[in-house]
């Protein structure tokens, strides 16, 4: 079911407002930053997200192949979200953290559907061998 969230950061100064269903499915990455940073996602598309407030306290940490921003509070250091434009993805999108959202029901996330990405080889249409870990 279709819900709009509110969530951001630890010190609040980055906040913003999606629209999720949890029901359809998250996601979990091998790709070497979103396995240090131990990121639970959801995708939403960018017309289901607004940023109220924090724009110019977030930085923007690319790499590889720069294709996804991967954005943090500049006070705090969490990362609440994050977008990036890959084809093979479905195009642009936004990658919220589940576990940044406000208010968001433990029970609703613990019955979230998982998807695994295998984002350490860019092979996104296949699940890694190995996802205990993420």
């Amino acid at each position: 079911m279709m819900k709009t969230y509110t969530g951001g950061c630890h010190c609040g100064a980055v906040r913003y407002e999606a629209e999720i269903d949890l029901s359809a499915g998250t996601g979990k990455c091998n790709c070497s930053i979103c396995t240090k940073k131990r990121l639970w996602s959801a995708m939403v598309r960018p017309d289901s997200f607004r940023l109220i407030k924090g724009e110019v306290d977030l930085t923007d940490y690319q790499f590889g192949s720069n294709s996804i921003h991967h954005l943090f509070c500049k006070h705090c250091g969490v990362i609440s979200f994050g977008w990036g434009d890959i084809p093979e993805m479905g195009g642009k999108y936004y990658s919220v953290n589940v576990l940044c959202l406000d208010n968001v029901d433990i029970e609703e996330l613990m019955n979230a559907p998982i998807t695994y990405f295998d984002g350490l080889n860019n092979n996104w249409e296949s699940t890694p061998t190995e996802t205990r870990h993420l």
